[in-house]
């Protein structure tokens, strides 16, 4: 644990040093679990949305985009459940004054359960050695068997006395199973109460006739009360996506862990609607499409894994998230939900207006079902982001510390560096750099020794840097330098163009799903 939490440290004290992510209004002392994108961070983050606006829109011929706005009449969230609904369970320790959400401690408690399981699991395989079944182990493993047992029976009393609204069971399980303050250790625990997330706001010039309306808790509802003129406008037939980036807000009370759960965050989702009674079969490709779109990235298949929901919301019939490992454990990245038919039918019941789709095939209207993909932007960042940052110990002693990044997602796609500042160098790395500038994002720096130069775009997770040399004026050749394995080569400069573009374009990540 010590370990995970020092590598989250250096993740957190990387981001801010190379200009990633700093903390909101930090000249006031900032504000909690907000926080603001520097000018490495930016181009990461629009390079993740390109990444998943590229997979999602352009290569799906029956998807298109939509920008809804952030404030919608109030009586949207009254129809989607947000109002009466969308709470939080907390819980207070007596001791440490620190507030939790209760359901997270329990489900920490089971993710410790399944870490057991898995060290044994792992045990067994050094034990046995390339004999070993991990599938016949786990079936008759009564310590696996035990833990995973226990970790269902948690969950599934958890998940019913929420539904229930049972908060006193959720004490009572917490006590039960004797889970502490993960900081103090002190297990003097409050009642259990509910707290609405949602920001509110008023919308007026005046306060007498001001309306109280709300900041968007989720970006879904604005694709949903939009379906009927997309579908439309579009000419689409069933079934068609709507696909979405924007953002949302929600008053966390216990936000934690850097730019993983935040009060301002963006969402990437796509809502896909689909003819009833298919909707579980869209729900299982779209599980499989989704997981594909992360393992293009090359992070690991190790470093995924689905959750299937035992608690549903309201809303759905199916769930499941895909799960990352993080510093700080496996938790959710993204979701994908069969929400049925609930919101355009809660919507067409509050607005009075029919959000039907006529289907010539079946030759009837009805209330399409959906099924949506939600991935938090700010977490995918902090998932690439947390695992690409290595360092390294090289050959001759020395350590570098990179960000590994896949190029496509880079912030920097190249720096051109003259190696003095002298003799005519500088011209012709500037005009190397005014070339490039139309096709990538390059920078351009001449101060500092070549090698600190180097290092500080290995930080940043630059992969190649072109470094113009005296040669370079005589033969029109310059030293291309790769992140990576920091081979470097002479190349022409006429051809720096297509050497770089075919690492960098997009098409590489697209061509692998």
């Amino acid at each position: 644990m010590a370990k995970q939490e020092d590598v989250f440290k250096k993740v957190v004290s990387h981001a801010k040093e190379y200009g990633f992510i700093f903390p909101s209004s930090e000249i006031y002392d900032g504000l909690s679990a907000v926080y603001d994108y520097g000018q490495n961070g930016v181009e990461l983050k629009n390079n993740i949305k390109q990444y998943w606006w590229k997979a999602m829109v352009q290569l799906n011929e029956n998807i298109v985009g939509i920008d809804a706005a952030i404030l919608m009449h109030p009586t949207t969230w009254k129809a989607s459940g947000h109002v009466d609904a969308f709470n939080d369970p907390l819980i207070d320790n007596k001791d440490s004054k620190k507030r939790f959400r209760a359901d997270v401690l329990i489900e920490d408690y089971c993710a410790k359960l399944e870490d057991k399981a898995k060290k044994e699991i792992e045990k067994a395989r050094k034990r046995f050695g390339d004999a070993f079944d991990e599938e016949q182990f786990v079936t008759t493993n009564p310590r696996v068997a035990e833990y995973r047992e226990k970790q269902k029976t948690i969950l599934h009393r958890m998940a019913k006395s929420l539904d229930n609204n049972d908060l006193a069971d959720v004490k009572s399980l917490i006590e039960e199973l004797e889970i502490a303050d993960p900081d103090t250790g002190s297990k003097n625990w409050t009642e259990v109460r509910q707290f609405n997330l949602m920001f509110g706001t008023k919308l007026g010039a005046s306060a007498d006739s001001a309306m109280e309306i709300y900041l968007r808790p989720e970006t879904a509802q604005g694709i949903f009360v939009n379906f009927l003129n997309i579908q439309k406008t579009s000419r689409h037939k069933l079934p068609f996506g709507i696909a979405q980036i924007g953002k949302a807000f929600r008053n966390e009370i216990v936000a934690r862990q850097f730019i993983f759960r935040m009060r301002e965050f963006e969402q990437m989702e796509m809502q896909f609607f689909v003819p009833p009674g298919t909707e579980l079969d869209f729900y299982h490709k779209w599980k499989e499409k989704r997981l594909n779109w992360h393992l293009a990235l090359g992070l690991g298949r190790e470093n995924y894994r689905f959750h299937d929901h035992e608690k549903l919301a309201h809303y759905a019939n199916a769930a499941a998230d895909i799960e990352f490992d993080f510093p700080f454990g496996f938790k959710e990245l993204e979701g994908i939900h069969s929400r049925t038919n609930f919101d355009l039918s809660a919507h067409e019941k509050f607005s009075g207006r029919k959000l039907q789709y006529f289907d010539p095939e079946r030759n009837e209207s009805y209330v399409p079902y959906v099924v949506e993909t939600s991935i938090g932007l700010d977490r995918m960042f902090l998932a690439l982001f947390s695992h690409c940052l290595k360092e390294e110990t090289l050959e001759d002693g020395s350590e570098r510390t990179v960000l590994s990044l896949p190029p496509a997602l880079a912030p920097v796609k190249a720096a051109v560096l003259p190696l003095v500042k002298k003799d005519g160098l500088p011209e012709l790395a500037e005009k190397i750099f005014n070339d490039l500038k139309f096709d990538f994002n390059v920078y351009y720096e001449e101060k500092d020794a070549i090698g600190k130069r180097y290092r500080r775009q290995d930080a940043i997770g630059t992969p190649f840097c072109i470094t113009v040399d005296h040669d370079s004026l005589k033969d029109h050749t310059v030293t291309l330098r790769e992140r990576d394995t920091m081979k470097q080569e002479r190349v022409n400069i006429s051809d720096l163009r297509n050497i770089i573009d075919e690492k960098v374009n997009f098409r590489t990540l697209l061509q692998k799903l």
